[in-house]
């Protein structure tokens, strides 16, 4: 016989704010158990000592806090909400760079740089590579790969030039590389490969403003690419000639370059 201090899991619910369903739920993951379960039934009951739990739960829960790391908080686990926190602002600083971008488009329309073709000589280079987990991580593997190269300049190494190489097709995993231009004297340190960065026709256009939102002129590159049906070839180039060091976001400039071949006329 089921003890009268025990609720129905339909009353549970109601008190917990939660739904019969996700209780279900919980109890599969062993988030929140029922006090009792009929043998012959299956029909789950629960204490009225367990709706702050539940009740936590849903505080949780709308606060974007993945179960598994429920399930740590509710065990009484020091920290558990911090990685939630560091995710919660890496997102919303996704999103202000996404509406910054949109906010662009509101002003101005669509991309659509000033494109032409211009034809670059091969050279010397050094090369770091940075793997980036999808899109959206593209900006901080390519500011680690730039930080390597230069922390691991010699002292009075001189001026210095970068360009970032990115793939046209972009899926969950991708592979950033940036390259130090070097003269045929100068050298660098242990730990670079050093070796050709290919010449050839690009298609280029010059971006100015901040780094986050020079996607918006890779596209419009591409976009001129495509109407003139040039099949792009190899990665599109970022050279970067401002220093972000001395020039604020919304000045910098980068000449954004997409290796193409096909019916070319150079001027």
């Amino acid at each position: 016989m089921v003890d009268e201090e025990l609720l129905p899991i339909g009353q549970f619910a109601r008190l917990g704010r939660l739904s019969v369903k996700q209780l279900r739920h919980y109890d599969e993951l062993g988030l929140l158990r029922p006090a009792y379960v009929d043998e012959v039934t299956g029909y789950r009951y629960y204490r009225a000592g367990q709706a702050r739990e539940a009740l936590s739960i849903g505080l949780l829960r709308s606060l974007d806090v993945p179960l598994a790391v429920v399930g740590r908080v509710l065990s009484g686990e020091v920290g558990a909400l911090e990685s939630v926190r560091v995710s919660l602002e890496v997102e919303l600083a996704r999103r202000r760079r996404t509406l910054a971008s949109l906010e662009r488009v509101l002003a101005v329309g669509l991309p659509a740089a000033e494109v032409g073709l211009v034809r670059e000589c091969g050279g010397r280079a050094a090369f770091v590579g940075e793997r980036a987990a999808g899109l959206e991580d593209v900006g901080r593997a390519t500011s680690a790969a730039v930080a390597r190269l230069v922390a691991g300049l010699p002292e009075g190494f001189g001026p210095v030039r970068l360009v970032g190489l990115f793939p046209v097709d972009v899926g969950e995993v991708v592979d950033v590389r940036v390259a130090l231009l070097l003269d045929e004297e100068r050298e660098v340190g242990q730990g670079f490969e050093v070796g050709v960065l290919p010449g050839g026709v690009f298609a280029r256009a010059t971006h100015v403003g901040p780094y986050d939102q020079i996607a918006l002129t890779v596209h419009a590159v591409l976009a001129w690419c495509a109407e003139r049906r040039l099949a792009v070839r190899g990665a599109v180039r970022e050279v970067y000639v401002s220093d972000p060091g001395c020039t604020p976001p919304g000045e910098l400039v980068t000449d954004v370059l997409v290796p193409v071949v096909g019916d070319l006329s150079v001027s």
